[in-house]
This record gives structure tokens, sequence and C-alpha cells, in this order.
């Protein structure tokens, strides 16, 4: 009987653990790239609202709905119309339909929101007396350190609070303040980045009454979102 060869099987091995290896690598690879990537777009701001206001199109506002940080005082014509939208203590987006609403971003560790604070409350004080309603989003925040800076600047008007971001991505914030002007029909027709003057107030005021289109602008200094 004739003895069948030997085969080596180490090139065989070696082959394998090489193909293992190669294979092991390419998934750490495409692992790391899709956590790459999904950093990239988890923080990175939609940027879609300003490119319609860029166009002259106003835009449906994102959605939400939060708890209520602080009623303030409201005024007789919208305390009305907001009696059951409050009662629950949140308030959504949706609930506001037939309101002229001046949306602003801030955060109590904001050093340009202290800045803008007491030309939003003047303004604000006006504004309330023909039924458009300022409704401050708090982001990133302690409920506490933002109620303090609420009472140290006199606000009184309806503030809501969001613990994430994710409202804010969803507008395209990329830091605080931010100020959107939303149309009674719920469309988004004037941003301002950055501290908002009164000037700029103003005019984004009339536009969410009218429902006439302001790009995007920027306003004054601006802290960087966490």
């Amino acid at each position: 009987m004739t003895a069948e060869p030997h085969v080596d099987p180490a090139p065989a091995r070696r082959r394998a653990g090489s193909w293992i290896g190669r294979t092991v690598a390419i998934l750490i690879a495409a692992g790391f790239v899709g956590l790459l990537v999904y950093g990239v777009l988890a923080r990175s701001p939609d940027t879609t609202i300003d490119d319609s206001l860029a166009k002259s199109e106003p835009i449906a506002a994102p959605s939400f709905e939060m708890a209520v940080l602080q009623r303030g005082d409201l005024g007789p014509i919208l305390s009305r119309r907001l009696r059951p939208a409050l009662a629950d203590g949140r308030v959504a987006l949706s609930e506001l339909r037939g309101i002229p609403v001046v949306l602003n971003f801030w955060a109590s560790w904001c050093v340009p929101c202290r800045e803008e604070a007491p030309g939003l409350e003047r303004t604000w004080r006006l504004a309330r007396r023909s039924g458009v309603l300022f409704l401050g989003l708090d982001e990133q925040d302690i409920s506490d350190d933002a109620r303090s800076f609420l009472r140290v600047f006199h606000i009184d008007y309806l503030n809501i609070r969001e613990p994430t971001n994710s409202v804010g991505r969803r507008y395209g914030v990329t830091g605080f303040p931010e100020t959107f002007f939303i149309s009674p029909a719920g469309r988004i027709v004037g941003h301002v980045i950055g501290v908002a003057d009164e000037a700029k107030l103003r005019a984004g005021i009339q536009a969410a009454r009218a429902g006439g289109v302001i790009a995007a602008e920027r306003g004054g200094a601006q802290s960087s979102a966490k």
C-alpha cells in the first residue's frame, strides 16, 4: 500500500487566521466609521429652516410638547386663549395655532442671554397687548438655575423646559440665544441667530403677524450649545 503524502495543516491555518484577522479589522473600522457618522449627524443641526427663509419661503415649525417652567403674566388676551392649553401644565406647539409666537431658545449659563433678557422683556410687555406670545424655551439647563435667571431679569412671559437639545437640533440651533418668529399658521417666517435687539424683535413680530418672510440674520453675541 502506498502511503498518502503528508500535508502540513499550518499554512491553511495561517490563511484562515489571516482571513479572520482581516475580517475583524474591517468590521472594527466599519463600526468606527459608523459611530463617527452617527456622532456628526447627532451633533449637526438641521439647516432646513434657514435654507427655506433664504428663498423667502415660510416653513412649518417643528412640533414639540414640553412642561411649563413658568406661566408668567400673559395679559387678558393671551390668558383667555391659552387657558385650555395650560390646564395640564404642558404646552404643545399645536395648541398655539392662531397666535403669533416669538420662540426664544436660551439657558441660564448663557452669558449673551443675560444681555438679551431686558430687551425681550420690554418688547414682550408691548407685544402681549395685541395677542403676540413670547415663549422661552430653556434647554440643557438646571430647573432651579433657570427659575433664578427668570427672577433676576424679571422675565414674566411663558417659559417651557427641554432638558436635552433634541428640539434645538430640529430647529437648527447652534447656540444660545436664538429666536424664531412663527406665524399664526404655525410656520416659521424669521430667525435671529444670537442676541436679538429690540428692532429685530419688532421686525420679526411684524412678519409673524402678517405671515411674511424675513431672511435669517445674525444678531449679537452667542454662546455655543453644550
